[in-house]
């Protein structure tokens, strides 16, 4: 019986782990439909001394507009670009500043005028090391005001310098309706899908060493940032790039016990003590980011998002793809706690560390398999909440920590299930904030929460009273 729960003397425990590993990292790979949409025709992709100008013009009916002829113009000189078969066209500029893009509305399709000619031409500014967009939508003037750059317009195109954080198709403003409950119902469902993926990892570390890891948010951030390196620096394909951004997040998972975490157990360091040391870590971190790859947004896929029509709410190929892959890596996830020795054994370090390893568990075995899987799952998360977002940043995980501690709150500290259900609470309290405050505002109703459910309920909705204290 002993030998059965004993994780260091199986091989077959070793086997599952890493076929857990690398069934996680497959997983990832089911992203590859879209690393191959990028098309051949992408002119420019930004580096560290280029910067990108870019866009995509359809016609009223929604088929790309072949043939316009677009003009920019800044510090560099000018530049002209032509739109090609599939409506894109780009520039690359080798200075950062403020540029005018003009279109020659003579090269127009037949029938087709611009919806707003008042922003003809207009400025955009552009950064080396990023790219930005400038659109021109086509067709008859409506009431609505035209999207801003980064704002999904009707034609289903988004600005290429979106802001990180504002996915494409969640709005805010413009009054209340059923189509846009809907919509906000629908982007905070996936928010909250992909915000789970972290937030599990957050709480098994709590549950398995009741650790509170302020760097895990860090931990979301490389992912988003090594699968851009992948795609943009390395020009390697997104289905190769989010494999190795998972598995190097889950190495630098483990490699942070061995060397930091392991170390401080094993000098009996309070967990107080260790919690600073994450913030410390955290800031070490962000700040080493923005200094290697900018303040900007960084996108991962440089292409505009095709959009998909659910009926009258619309999401992206990059966020259904996302949200599948998040449901079928939370799906194994459960399986691996509640079916697998290794699971049981981490359940059972959880609730009990001292009777686990009376019982013969190597505690320090699965701490250090906790710290990696939820790094990796961290890891994944930033790759898809990258592509949901429309860019990654230096701080996107940082801004998303909060959430992530919220969620884990609010479903029960150290309770990775009760994550699951705080994480899709927290995604769409946050989008369907947007329809009475501005979009800016979106997390503080989250933090609302946070701070309600310590007063009221502070062992969460799944988490056991006599757990806390």
């Amino acid at each position: 019986m002993r030998q059965a729960v004993t994780m260091d003397r199986s091989p077959t425990a070793h086997r599952v782990l890493l076929a857990t590993l690398f069934a996680l990292l497959a997983l990832a790979g089911a992203v590859l439909p879209v690393g191959a949409a990028q098309a051949a025709e992408q002119v420019c992709v930004a580096d560290a001394s280029t910067g990108c100008i870019n866009g995509t013009i359809k016609t009223a009916a929604g088929a790309p507009a072949v043939g316009i002829v677009l003009t920019v113009a800044g510090s560099d000189g000018e530049h002209i670009a032509t739109t090609g078969a599939d409506g894109r066209w780009s520039v690359a500029v080798t200075a950062a500043g403020e540029y005018t893009v003009s279109l020659d509305e003579t090269t127009l399709p037949a029938g087709e005028t611009l919806r707003d000619p008042s922003k003809n031409p207009r400025t955009v500014t552009a950064e080396v090391g990023n790219t930005t967009g400038a659109l021109f939508p086509l067709g008859a003037p409506t009431a609505a005001p035209a999207p801003s750059d980064g704002a999904t317009s009707a034609d289903g195109t988004t600005g290429a310098d979106a802001a990180v954080g504002t996915p494409t198709g969640s709005e805010s403003g413009g009054g209340v309706s059923w189509l846009r409950v809907g919509q906000q119902a629908t982007s905070g469902l996936i928010f909250g899908i992909l915000l789970a993926l972290a937030s599990v990892g957050l709480s098994l570390i709590y549950g398995t060493t009741g650790l509170s890891n302020f760097a895990h948010g860090e931990q979301v951030t490389l992912g988003g940032i090594l699968a851009y390196v992948g795609c943009q620096t390395l020009g390697l394909p997104l289905l190769v790039s989010g494999i190795i951004a998972v598995a190097i997040a889950a190495a630098s998972g483990w490699f942070q016990d061995a060397v930091l975490w392991h170390p401080l157990r094993r000098r009996r360091v309070g967990t107080t003590q260790q919690m600073i040391v994450t913030i410390g870590l955290s800031m070490a971190l962000q700040y080493s980011y923005q200094y290697f790859f900018g303040g900007g947004a960084l996108r991962i896929v440089t292409e505009n998002p095709t959009m998909l029509s659910l009926g009258q709410i619309r999401v992206t190929l990059h966020s259904l793809i996302s949200v599948i892959i998040a449901v079928l890596v939370l799906a194994g996830v459960a399986y691996f706690l509640l079916k697998t020795r290794i699971g049981r054994a981490t359940r059972a370090v959880s609730d009990n560390p001292a009777l686990a390893a009376a019982s013969g568990i190597n505690v320090e075995g699965v701490i250090r398999m906790v710290w990696t899987l939820g790094a990796g799952l961290a890891g994944l998360g930033g790759v898809l909440m990258g592509l949901y977002l429309n860019a990654t940043s230096w701080n996107m995980g940082g801004a998303l920590l909060l959430l992530m501690f919220a969620a884990v709150t609010l479903g029960g500290l150290g309770a990775a299930f009760g994550a699951l259900v705080g994480s899709l609470v927290i995604g769409l309290v946050v989008e369907m904030s947007s329809l009475v405050i501005p979009s800016d505002m979106r997390y503080a109703g989250a933090l609302l929460i946070l701070i309600l459910v310590l007063l009221l309920r502070p062992q969460g909705i799944l988490g056991r009273a006599e757990r806390i204290g």
